[in-house]
């Protein structure tokens, strides 16, 4: 299955069934799963570690070095996950000292020209539109859509299930179940047809939306308002990731676009 045009070297571990097509190049150090498709001027690099029926699209370049000068060649990785679409000139580079691997999970979509940093890591079902830029240790959390154009400073967190508009620069976290846009970037309310599409019931959607409408919309400190909530509204699954959440931020979430306050 490996066209005689590409380049691949006899060490790299790679299951029967995958097809590697002209003018790729796949490394000695690399790991490629059954029904994985690696597509033409593909560049599979040191580290790479792919899964099952992954699909990698002309020009995308798999592992390269960090862009990252405390980077020393140390060993490190990139993965990705099963199922994965990583379209056309893709750069993902692999891990530094920091966390040793950068990691896309499984189902995800990654369109053409996006950039991942290295030790960033991506959960499940995440979408990157065309130009995004994901710099270091960025976490992406399950069902996240990160449109086309959109800039993620460093050691930035987007929470799970996630609209961020196009063209966007996020340099704070955003929040669980949430939408954000603007510039600068604030909360927009949230991601609440998207909620539909994966089957929450209108309930927890209304629930959601009152944990926000309390952040943003009463005039209340994040630590209070994160208090009120705990004491005032019932607890559930969703309520109590969107609190973890705020908690655990290292940079601070996106401002309110109704208050025009940052938080």
């Amino acid at each position: 299955m490996i066209n005689k045009l590409a380049n691949v070297h006899s060490g790299a571990k790679i299951a029967d069934d995958v097809v590697v097509e002209s003018f790729a190049t796949v490394y000695e150090d690399v790991e490629i799963g059954s029904g994985s498709w690696i597509g033409p001027n593909a560049v599979i690099m040191n580290g790479a570690r792919i899964g099952k029926n992954v699909k990698i699209f002309p020009g995308a370049i798999i592992a390269g070095d960090p862009q990252d000068l405390k980077f020393q060649g140390e060993y490190t990785t990139a993965e990705i996950g099963d199922n994965t679409i990583i379209r056309e000139f893709v750069t993902l580079n692999k891990g530094t000292k920091a966390n040793n691997k950068t990691v896309v999970g499984k189902d995800c979509l990654i369109m053409s020209y996006v950039h991942i940093a290295h030790d960033c890591v991506l959960k499940d079902r995440v979408i990157l539109g065309s130009y995004a830029a994901l710099a270091g240790e960025v976490e992406v959390d399950n069902w996240a859509i990160v449109s086309p154009g959109t800039l993620v400073h460093q050691f930035v967190r987007i929470g799970t299930h996630v609209m961020i508009q196009g063209g966007s620069k996020v340099g704070k976290d955003v929040p669980p179940f949430s939408m954000a846009g603007r510039d600068p970037i604030s909360f927009t309310g949230i991601n609440s047809i998207g909620l539909r599409r994966r089957g929450f019931e209108n309930d927890t959607i209304y629930a959601i939306q009152e944990v926000y409408r309390i952040i943003y919309q009463r005039g209340l400190n994040i630590s209070d308002a994160m208090e009120f909530v705990e004491a005032n509204l019932s607890a559930s699954k969703e309520r109590d990731e969107i609190i973890l959440f705020i908690r655990e931020s290292k940079r601070g979430i996106i401002r309110g676009y109704f208050d025009g306050k940052d938080n």
